[in-house]
């Protein structure tokens, strides 16, 4: 169900999702919508090292930056916006277009930027655009 009330967008820390960012928040404020800022990652499989111990770094540690590291960018584009949208970091693992598109479930606009970090430069498109624009339950808007 599309609820123009909410606008999801997609941030990985690329310029590509930080241009999708500056896209989101100026269609939430025209909306008057709820901007959800949501970040994928994605946990290893395994932990292979080379020689020496294993790193301590926890899921709840890598699930924490992540957050970290998305709020950072939201309060850096917002700060001293009086008129900035109400806005909602969503952080989760999974891999980026299932977790971008279930974020979109009840929204009415998911904006993602034309690539991320992953893939190959000369692309026109990512993935992770590509299944948004293929699956997403509202109308999306792809920023490059």
């Amino acid at each position: 169900m599309s609820n123009n009330g909410t606008v999801v967008v997609g941030v990985d820390g690329s310029e590509g999702s930080l241009a999708a960012l500056r896209v989101a928040v100026e269609e939430a404020r025209r909306r008057s919508a709820l901007l959800r800022v949501v970040t994928a990652y994605e946990l290893p499989s395994y932990w292979a090292l080379p020689a020496g111990p294993a790193i301590g770094v926890t899921p709840e540690e890598i699930a924490e930056n992540a957050r970290e590291q998305t709020q950072a960018e939201v309060d850096r584009l917002l700060a001293g916006d009086p008129a900035a949208p109400k806005v909602e970091v969503f952080v989760t693992a999974g891999a980026a277009a299932k977790v971008l598109v279930d974020a979109a479930d009840d929204a009415g606009l998911l904006v993602v930027g034309h690539r991320g970090r992953g893939g190959f430069s000369s692309m026109l498109l990512g993935s992770v655009g590509l299944a948004c624009v293929l699956h997403a339950p509202c109308t999306v808007t792809v920023v490059r």
